[in-house]
């Protein structure tokens, strides 16, 4: 099967739909398993959560058409660590550097399964259950059902001794197929990585097989990992097949096949490497079928490919400081082919985009696609839908952060027309929540709404021609303009008393930030309560 095509020929709002036919056109067996993986080789970042959110969604609308489904993701946890990442998160999912962690837990570790590497905070059971741990917690924040499964239990538990069974049982036609697809396969080539029972490394050398036993013979030899090598111990020794692991590319169709999986979402690095060797692994060595395949592209993160190593990552708790929890659902909704740009700076366009898309679910907005994506779609992407919710944009948030009085904060938003006296109460307070969230972003990219509006009047003294100015702006204000107005007439009064226009913007800074420098202010003070801004330029309150 194409992994580019999911779908008929049928059009469909919302491409989860598309790929819930497919997987129905198999008639699979229920529960319907819908898989995702991880390597948890360093930070659990959003680019991790792209197999869990594209599966939800196929796993949502399968569960709408009354299917019984199970979303599992793995975690590759039986692979050796191969290098110390840069960098960490901690239980609460905030980026550290190793000088905050026992770095030498890791250190010490190379080419050992993650799950035999103590955790470097010292709370979990291994580096691989903290990870796991991450990854559950943030999918219980983004309120998506998922099953954890760790690859070394599989094989512990003895789940992937029939695979590893069928794969070793015929040595030369697995070589045969694998060939295709990589070079190094030669004449002794085993696909078993056994784990040293010396050093407790994971090894490439197998020299016998006992079938029977359920055993291999090996030498525990050097590893390659990029441009270094971890070396081996040189013990010989027997392992089971419960005491290693298969290659990945016999790994990925084999947990096809132990899990039973119907559909599984995986980027674009995957599509022409590994798809092409599991599907062939999977039909022609273990006797299988892969499971419906669904490419997603990539998003990057402020213009960069996300990367652990270069520190352009977020995690998700990082993100949700920022964004409402279906906001970012709902940018993992879009179109998954499509590549896509998450720039931290403009999240007030992505929000934006969001609330559009929430208008556009009750009827309000003029643009028939979308109109269509988001009666389909949104559902899947809000806990509840409630046609009284308000959301306030983005910026008028921020703005609304500049303010410490929630009450005022409350009373902005009336005066803006947000609110009024059939406004529910639970919609003004879930309203307000945004805020918050646009406040920390302000502060995290320290854009021009970063500042603190002055409750009090500062202790502040004018000149004579500034102070006049002052009163001539109030007078204007007090007429009603809007606020783009109010930064025209700025300039304005500022040539008529003669006064250079950059000291009558500081002192407009000094009495309502008192600072020197702030957003662009006439702007500003049209979105604030009139009378408070009049008062405020003529110094009275």
């Amino acid at each position: 099967m194409d992994p580019h095509a999911t779908g008929g020929n049928e059009h469909h709002a919302f491409w989860a739909d598309a790929v819930a036919d497919d997987v129905l056109a198999r008639d699979p067996d229920e529960p319907i398993v819908i898989k995702g993986g991880v390597s948890p080789s360093g930070v659990a970042h959003l680019g991790n959560f792209n197999e869990i959110m594209r599966g939800h969604f196929v796993a949502a609308v399968l569960r709408e058409r009354g299917h019984g489904v199970r979303q599992v993701f793995t975690s590759d946890d039986r692979d050796p660590l191969r290098k110390v990442p840069r960098k960490l998160a901690n239980t609460d999912g905030e980026i550290v550097g190793l000088g905050e962690v026992d770095a030498g837990a890791l250190g010490r570790n190379l080419g050992k399964p993650y799950t035999d590497i103590p955790d470097p905070f010292g709370e979990a059971d291994s580096y691989a259950a903290h990870f796991a741990n991450l990854l559950q917690t943030d999918a219980e924040r983004l309120g998506v059902p998922v099953e954890m499964i760790s690859n070394t239990a599989l094989y512990e538990e003895g789940t992937f001794d029939p695979v590893v069974r069928t794969v070793l049982s015929d040595v030369d036609r697995a070589r045969e197929v694998l060939s295709q697809y990589q070079a190094k396969v030669d004449d002794e080539y085993v696909p078993f990585n056994p784990i040293c029972s010396a050093c407790g490394k994971v090894t490439e050398t197998v020299t016998a097989i006992d079938l029977e036993a359920e055993t291999v013979e090996y030498v525990c030899t050097d590893m390659e990992a990029g441009e270094s090598t971890i070396e081996g111990c040189g013990h010989e020794g027997t392992a089971s097949f419960r005491e290693g692991k298969l290659p990945w590319r016999f790994e990925w169709p084999g947990q096809w096949d132990v899990l039973g999986v119907d559909f599984e979402p995986f980027g674009k690095d995957h599509a022409e490497g590994s798809w092409p060797s599991g599907v062939d692994i999977a039909r022609n060595v273990l006797d299988v079928e892969p499971p419906v395949p669904m490419v997603y592209e990539w998003f990057t993160l402020n213009g960069e490919a996300l990367s652990s190593s270069a520190g352009n990552i977020v995690t998700v708790p990082e993100i949700l400081e920022l964004l409402e929890p279906e906001v970012l659902r709902y940018f993992f909704a879009l179109e998954p082919k499509k590549a896509r740009d998450l720039n931290l700076e403009r999240l007030d366009q992505l929000v934006d985009r969001f609330d559009r898309f929430e208008r556009a679910y009750f009827g309000a907005v003029d643009d028939e696609e979308l109109t269509r994506f988001a009666e389909r779609a949104y559902p899947f992407v809000v806990e509840e839908v409630r046609e009284d919710r308000v959301r306030l944009p983005f910026t008028f948030a921020a703005v609304l952060g500049m303010v410490e009085d929630e009450a005022f904060r409350e009373q902005l938003a009336r005066d803006e027309g947000h609110f009024d006296a059939d406004t529910p109460e639970w919609a003004i307070e879930d309203a307000l929540e945004r805020v918050e969230r646009a406040r920390t972003w302000a502060e995290r990219m320290d854009n021009e709404y970063n500042y603190r509006l002055q409750t009090e009047l500062p202790e502040v003294s004018f000149d004579p021609a500034i102070e006049a100015a002052l009163d001539d702006l109030a007078a204007y204000v007090a007429e009603g303009h809007d606020g783009e107005a109010i930064q025209s007439r700025m300039y304005e009064t500022a040539r008529e008393h003669d006064i250079e226009v950059s000291m009558f913007f500081e002192a407009g800074y000094r009495l309502f930030f008192d600072e020197t420098q702030g957003p662009r202010l006439g702007e500003f003070l049209g979105e604030l309560e009139r009378e408070f801004v009049v008062d405020r330029l003529r110094r009275e309150a």
